[in-house]
């Protein structure tokens, strides 16, 4: 009797923490399967939105190259060589679409290959935006569209010449004079005229002339001329509509400026754009890792 008893309570006593154990893991697991689809769903929804934004940043880049395929051939590019550069940058804009798209599609399965792949084409579009707007302190006059590009190219007489004939047979200096043919001499100095329209199509503010009509002037003689400040320019303008102040220097910045203005707005997007979307896929690169982890 007393040896069953001593062999009895043993096993009582071994079934006991092996109740209590199973018991405290079954507590555990729900704990676990509610904390991780949390996080994971949470994760997901990040992650898509993310998607979404990146994929909403890319269709500026699309509409871009519809924009510079309309505009190559206007103020006379195709005497600087412009609209093939133009098509090149709306190639590789239109890559830059496609390849940032592919990468949200494929991010799932090649995470380090998507984000390296996205990263080169828009590291190349922001240095090229830097070019355009003249922040790159290592550019050059040999760079296209730049601004030291275009100051060089202006300097050109034999250029020049040719950019003169363009100008004229666009007509804009003609337009001027019919739209402008009753405004009186305030009326027309108060009117907005464009940066080749006031350097080519009138003389300098500061030239001792009367205004008659938009493209003819009377020499005023009793304006006083200081020597020191006197214009070069209003000795090359003439009332001849062939000629007006198309060899004055400030046709020529006038036109350069307007040249100029239209590649830095482009230089500005780029720049812009290349931001957003370096931003927008390393947010995503992490959230995907993130989101992997979880799960």
């Amino acid at each position: 009797m007393v040896d069953d008893k001593a062999d009895g309570n043993p096993a009582e006593e071994v079934q006991v923490p092996i109740i209590e154990e199973n018991e405290h893991k079954q507590a555990e697991v729900p704990t676990k399967k509610n904390i991780i689809p949390g996080k994971f769903f949470q994760v997901k929804r990040v992650s898509g939105l993310l998607s979404v934004v990146s994929f909403v940043f890319s269709l500026p880049v699309l509409s871009s190259v519809i924009w510079l395929l309309y505009m190559k051939s206007y103020d006379c590019e195709w005497l600087f060589k412009l609209p093939s550069l133009q098509i090149g940058i709306s190639i590789g804009l239109i890559c830059v679409f496609f390849i940032c798209n592919a990468a949200l599609f494929l991010r799932a399965r090649m995470q380090m290959v998507g984000i390296v792949v996205v990263m080169v084409p828009l590291t190349v579009m922001f240095t090229i935006g830097l070019a355009f707007l003249g922040a790159n302190s290592m550019e050059n006059r040999r760079i296209p569209a730049t601004p030291l590009w275009f100051e060089m190219k202006i300097h050109d007489n034999e250029l020049w010449s040719n950019i003169k004939e363009c100008i004229y047979d666009t007509g804009v200096c003609r337009d001027l004079a019919l739209t402008s043919t009753k405004l009186k001499s305030y009326d027309f100095s108060m009117k907005k005229l464009s940066s080749v329209e006031s350097g080519c199509c009138r003389p300098p503010a500061d030239c001792p002339l009367q205004y008659v009509n938009a493209t003819f002037w009377e020499k005023n003689d009793q304006m006083q001329t200081d020597s020191d400040t006197y214009n070069p320019d209003c000795d090359l303008w003439k009332n001849d509509r062939d000629a007006l102040c198309y060899d004055c220097l400030t046709c020529r910045q006038g036109y350069m400026k307007a040249l100029r203005s239209k590649w830095l707005k482009l230089g500005v997007f780029l720049v812009c754009m290349a931001l957003l979307l370096i931003s927008s896929h390393l947010s995503l690169f992490l959230v995907t890792m993130w989101e992997l982890h979880i799960s």
